[in-house]
């Protein structure tokens, strides 16, 4: 198995989703050749937990590792050590497991506490100081990283904004991304030569493996040799409809998230360039990609080898005046590239089922033919590219708790509508056949209003039977049926009888 995956990669950027302009060949010829999926969601947009549920998986909320460790908020900082993971069971099973890339699965806990060979290659964004980094460099007489141009806003106290992108000053062998892609072939040779991936009667053959290849990119800072920062015409991008976005009706959270990402300081045209900017990344992604997939069919594994590709979450880009990610529960942030190929299977297929990322963990199981099977918030995704047409849920359930500071959220997106409780302001209703851009919040208007009781009503019915105890806030605040007692008082309850006294912390029923 081959996994290869990026972050905070916007699913419209790919020419296999619809983008006239963007090179992706390699990725296109991936979803050619197998299952493209259309309705492919992240569990919750941000890094660290949903790479947990990746590799768990199951939903955030039981996992319990809610937020990126950079910033924190109180809530754990690596698994639990008896967690259930996917790497564990292949592990068991004979497996040789392998992950070249961003890891930011935790804090004590590295890649190789799972199982996994490879560098341990840190944090959110390309650790360009790591000796292996460096090592490749001097190995190939390649210049050091020098970066120049950078593009930053200002934040609302006058001082420099996060850095969004600048100018690379190496040659695209020594980006990190070429060197990722370098190092992952290296280990393909090494493990073919070990006798990994040989024939035999077993679905891995009688070496099977699993080998990760995570992007750190095309997450910004958006860093690039001039090459690829300058291959996108500026004129060529559209701006996203909701760069006019006023945050009128919205939860004012995501108006000082504008600020913080600074949108307003710098002018469209420079918006525009951003866009073109992080074009220019997924495309130099999507050759190193290539190289991969290049080298597993020059060793000849490519018809034994199932190859998924996804991101563990989108990106704004300019998108509701944001950029990076954060409390806004938007299209653009969940909804990611899911690209499957499995040898046999029917290709070129296109499935609009709602997937999520959760469902990664019980697809490579079952790739692997084992008999174990992750959380319930994992399904197999084996009989959708086998073009199979079983029961699916038709919606997709999400929740986010906060980077900077604790928030919590729920959301619920169907066919045609999105729901999104926001405990500390206003929820949000948004009808995505009409308003596919999210900009007209329509939670309190009466003619949804059953729509509204339906979805708010399902959401809770869907949060009891998983156990996630936001229900608690949704029982006395909306118009749902409930069975307990909400105020979870039980010392208000009487005795029974004089000769039957109700026992102290016994709870009405």
């Amino acid at each position: 198995m081959l996994f290869l995956m990026t972050d905070q990669h916007r699913v419209d950027t790919l020419g296999a989703y619809g983008n006239p302009h963007v090179s992706t060949p390699n990725l296109d010829r991936l979803a050619a050749e197998g299952t493209r999926f259309d309705n492919c969601y992240t569990p919750t947009a941000i890094c660290t937990p949903a790479r947990a549920s990746l590799l768990t998986g199951a939903a955030p909320f039981r996992h319990k590792l809610l937020a990126n460790y950079e910033r924190n908020v109180g809530y754990l900082e690596d698994l639990a050590d008896d967690q259930f993971t996917f790497a564990g069971q292949l592990r068991s099973e004979g497996y040789r497991l392998g992950l070249m890339g961003k890891w930011h699965g935790g804090v004590r806990r590295t890649a190789a506490d799972y199982g996994f060979e490879g560098p341990d290659l840190a944090g959110w964004h390309n650790p360009v100081d790591h000796p292996d980094y460096l090592a490749y460099l001097e190995e190939h007489g390649l210049p050091a990283y020098r970066i120049t141009d950078p593009v930053r806003g200002t934040t609302p106290n006058g001082s420099p904004g996060n850095l969004l992108a600048a100018r690379l000053h190496q040659p695209v062998e020594a980006t990190f991304e070429h060197y990722l892609a370098t190092r992952t072939i290296e280990m393909l040779h090494r493990w073919v030569a070990d006798g990994a991936g040989a024939a035999g009667e077993g679905p891995g053959g009688d070496d099977p493996f699993f080998l990760a290849t995570h992007f750190f990119g095309p997450h910004l800072p958006y860093i690039l040799p001039d090459a690829y920062y300058d291959m996108y015409d500026p004129e060529l991008v559209e701006l996203p409809a909701s760069v006019s976005e006023t945050f009128d009706s919205k939860p004012p959270v995501q108006s000082n998230y504008s600020k913080l990402w600074a949108f307003d300081t710098m002018p469209l045209e420079e918006s525009r360039k951003l866009i073109a900017v992080y074009w220019g990344y997924v495309t130099l992604i999507d050759e190193q990609i290539g190289r991969i997939l290049d080298a597993v069919r020059e060793l000849g594994l490519e018809e034994s080898t199932a190859v998924f590709f996804t991101a563990d979450h989108g990106e704004f880009t300019g998108a509701h005046r944001l950029h990076d990610k954060g409390p806004a529960m938007y299209e653009d942030i969940y909804r990611i590239p899911g690209l499957l190929k499995v040898p046999g299977a029917p290709r070129g297929q296109v499935r609009d089922e709602f997937v999520s990322l959760t469902d990664c963990a019980a697809t490579i199981l079952d790739l692997a033919g084992s008999d174990t099977k992750p959380a319930v918030d994992s399904r197999s995704l084996l009989p959708l590219a086998a073009g199979e047409r079983p029961e699916w849920a038709p919606y997709h359930l999400a929740e986010f708790h906060g980077h900077h500071f604790p928030y919590p959220q729920r959301m619920l997106r169907t066919r045609r509508y999105k729901l999104v409780v926001n405990p500390e302001s206003r929820n949000e209703l948004y009808d995505l056949h009409t308003d596919p851009d999210e900009l007209h919040n329509r939670y309190d208007h009466p003619e949804l209003r059953d729509v509204r009781g339906e979805l708010t009503r399902t959401l809770y019915d869907l949060l009891r039977e998983r156990g996630d105890n936001f229900f608690h806030w949704m029982t006395p605040m909306y118009d749902v049926e409930t069975d307990y007692d909400t105020t979870l008082s039980a010392f208000e309850s009487e005795p029974a009888t004089a000769s039957a006294p109700g026992r102290a912390g016994e709870e009405r029923s």
